[in-house]
């Protein structure tokens, strides 16, 4: 199978930029990506094709930006996949490449996300007026039964901020670039319980962008893609978006994470204990803890006693999301998964300065939108 790398990355800061469009800041993003990988700016369009990651940017989203930029003419893919956008689209882009198809491809995604709780159509009205939603009612049933039956309690949801906060501190591309306390966070208010308002993270603004090539046409030592792999939901979930609350045992049920995490794991050729750092979803704190079990970084219950020895920290065992994660940086949706990327990208080429994780060789990265779809992408050098 032809293998594929990492030849240029970009990224515009997640945040709030009310004098810029979602337009502009995809170009930003997509053109640090192309002068990353050397494609010269005479050279138009520089690349074959490109699938562009996005869920509230409207109508030929991914053309505006490339139009923008005189780069138009290949094909252009807009995809939708909640969070999980971005890693549905990398993972189009690296099959195309793979089968030959293509030898350059450009992924990016954006997004400017509406303030407060964000609305979806993936619910029928009577479901939303029965107070259904992807935020944060349903996040707050799953954190619930992950304390029931994980032994989870509301100071280890806190202390999941506070790493990742102390992480994002060092993120000069996060929303929020300061640390904070466990005491801090217990004391902001409680949107459902057991989740508080630090708890969860804040929908934003920001865009990403990869340049996927063939591996024999970089350099030595780049980083390559051994797999981006994007699964769906199974039917019956208890907590699945699909059928809320509907009561069923879903305990034999493998969720679309670990679908995702089995395919990917076999694709690149590794296991979960191969794996040096993550960034896993933590749209709040629970989703993050829950994360880990379904990707097999942590068995079931264990995931107290790793945040309490600091093994997911900075200089731990696996540091998991040195970003800041969402909690910290925030999530544009289309840009979320890019986003991922573009940090491990930098951890493994060893230009992630003061939360650089030292000797990391592979990384992986997770997200899940809606519930529905889950992505995992696991990178290497």
């Amino acid at each position: 199978m032809t293998a594929v790398a990492i030849a240029g990355i970009g990224l515009h800061p997640f945040g709030r930029f009310p004098d810029r469009t979602v337009t502009d800041m995809g170009v930003t993003a997509v053109r640090a990506a192309l002068a990353d990988a050397g494609i010269d700016p005479t050279d138009r369009p520089g690349f074959q094709a490109a699938f562009c990651g996005t869920a509230y940017s409207g109508v030929a989203a991914g053309h505006k930006v490339l139009g923008a930029l005189a780069r138009t003419g290949m094909p252009i893919v807009d995809i939708e996949a909640g969070c999980a956008s971005g890693g549905a689209a990398l993972q189009l882009a690296a099959g195309a490449i793979r089968a030959g198809q293509y030898d350059t491809v450009l992924v990016f995604g954006m997004e400017k996300m509406p303030k407060g709780i964000i609305r979806s159509s993936f619910f029928e009205p009577w479901r939303e007026e029965a107070g259904l939603a992807a935020t944060p009612a349903y996040f707050a049933l799953r954190a619930q039964r992950l304390m029931r039956e994980r032994g989870i309690t509301k100071d280890d949801l806190a202390r999941v901020v506070v790493k990742n906060r102390a992480h994002g501190a060092q993120n000069p591309d996060a929303m929020y670039q300061s640390e904070t306390t466990a005491d801090t966070v217990l004391g902001s208010r409680v949107v459902c319980e057991p989740l508080h308002l630090h708890m969860l993270c804040s929908p934003n603004e920001g865009a990403a962008a990869v340049v996927l090539r063939r591996a024999d046409l970089v350099a030595d030592g780049a980083v390559r893609l051994d797999a981006a792999v994007l699964r769906s939901h199974l039917p019956g979930s208890v907590l699945g978006e699909a059928t809320p609350l509907a009561g069923i045992d879903d305990a034999d049920i493998t969720p679309p994470t670990t679908l995702a995490a089995d395919a990917a794991y076999a694709e690149a050729g590794i296991g979960p204990d191969d794996v040096d750092l993550a960034e896993v979803q933590d749209t709040d704190a629970a989703r993050e803890l829950l994360g880990w079990e379904e990707l097999g970084l942590c068995r079931p219950g264990d995931q107290a006693a790793v945040l309490a020895a600091g093994a997911a920290s900075l200089g731990g065992r696996r540091p998991v999301n040195v970003s800041g994660g969402l909690l910290s940086k925030g999530e544009p949706l289309g840009a979320s998964a890019l986003g991922q990327v573009v940090e491990l990208t930098r951890q493994l080429r060893g230009t992630a300065g003061p939360r650089q994780v030292d000797g990391a060789r592979v990384a992986l990265a997770h997200t899940v939108g809606r519930g529905a779809n889950a992505s995992v992408t696991i990178l290497s050098r």
